[in-house]
């Protein structure tokens, strides 16, 4: 994640012996600042629960499509645990509460789930693309073994990826002690801003634009096919062919709000010499943003997805711990 929060010499955009001076003119409203922060942490973490408890215990779910869909959670819920919590500290204080290992440890978690997040995304797009272009390869060679592998490489990947970057740009030994600063030189700010942000955004805007032109003519093909209700096969070609069109929508949904958080953030590291004195809080404004995305994925489950919908029921009256429970069928009934 490029997340130059200093400039490329590494100085501190605020001084070492600056003092931790009150920000807020009233106790009320620092207070009201902490419990809207702590809702929304709050309902991150339990919202990716329940998405991923839900596809983890009903076998029907088990697709790989939804493997992503739950690494994606998982990846949601760690940043509602472990990110969002400090980085509203860092946010509504006006100096830094941690020590320089915790600021290394944080910075590595958050870089480390922001690359999961943007390559399940990008996988899914790609899942989504194989799905309606070539249906009969997608079920032939897409399999929940493969999404398995996929999923543990983003996290492997992602893993070595960033602690290589923090550690050859010194963010393992924290310069800036009052900030959770982040050092990224000329050379790695390029390479992480073409493999975190350029590659994958370009791959989920092409394929998903693609997408759009193949649901289209799929539209064409099920019209055609609904008049002719007496090929029986062609039929039931054209309902699976409306299944798709409707989970490639959904997704279509999960993606562009994605890009829509996440855009404006690197459109403010492309600025950095515009915004100049203001650049702090401005990027600290959009990485908030940014981080919401993991709340806000959970809510387009609930409005989209039908099965989401009868599992957080099967889940919130406790009747998954009934016999059998995983084998209900939440596609088409309930619980």
């Amino acid at each position: 994640m490029t997340l130059h929060d200093v400039n490329y010499t590494g100085d501190c955009l605020q001084s070492i012996n600056s003092t931790c001076s009150k920000i807020y003119s009233s106790m009320a409203a620092y207070v009201s600042m902490y419990v809207f922060a702590a809702a929304v942490v709050i309902f991150t973490v339990c919202g990716n629960l329940l998405v991923i408890t839900a596809v983890s215990h009903f076998k029907q779910l088990h697709t790989p499509t939804n493997i992503l869909l739950v690494s994606l959670a998982i990846s949601d819920c760690l940043v509602g645990l472990f990110v969002m919590p400090v980085h509203s500290m860092l946010m509504l204080e006006s100096c830094s509460l941690f020590a320089s290992t915790f600021c290394a440890l944080y910075n590595m978690i958050k870089f480390h789930l922001t690359f999961v997040s943007i390559y399940n995304i990008s996988f899914i797009a790609v899942d989504r693309y194989i799905a309606l272009s070539n249906p009969f390869l997608y079920f032939k060679k897409v399999s929940l073994s493969l999404a398995f592998i996929i999923t543990r490489y983003i996290w492997i990947v992602s893993l070595f990826y960033n602690c290589a970057l923090l550690y050859f740009n010194g963010n393992f030994r924290n310069k800036c002690p009052d900030k959770c600063f982040v050092s990224v030189d000329e050379v790695w700010t390029t390479v992480d801003f073409i493999v975190v942000f350029i590659l994958p955004c370009a791959t989920i805007i092409t394929l998903y634009v693609n997408v759009f032109f193949i649901a289209r003519r799929h539209a064409v093909l099920i019209r055609a096919v609904l008049k002719d209700r007496k090929r029986l096969d062609v039929h039931n070609n054209g309902d699976s062919m409306r299944l798709e069109r409707k989970a490639a929508k959904v997704l279509g949904i999960l993606v562009s709000v994605f890009l829509i958080c996440l855009i404006p953030y690197y459109i403010c590291m492309l600025l950095y010499d515009v915004l100049a004195q203001s650049y702090e809080s401005v990027v600290n404004a959009m990485l908030t943003l940014f981080f919401f995305n993991s709340t806000l994925n959970p809510i387009i489950y609930a409005l989209f997805y039908p099965w989401f919908q009868k599992s957080v029921k099967c889940i919130v009256t406790f009747r998954i711990f009934r016999t059998d429970s995983s084998l209900t069928n939440v596609l088409s009934g309930d619980c």
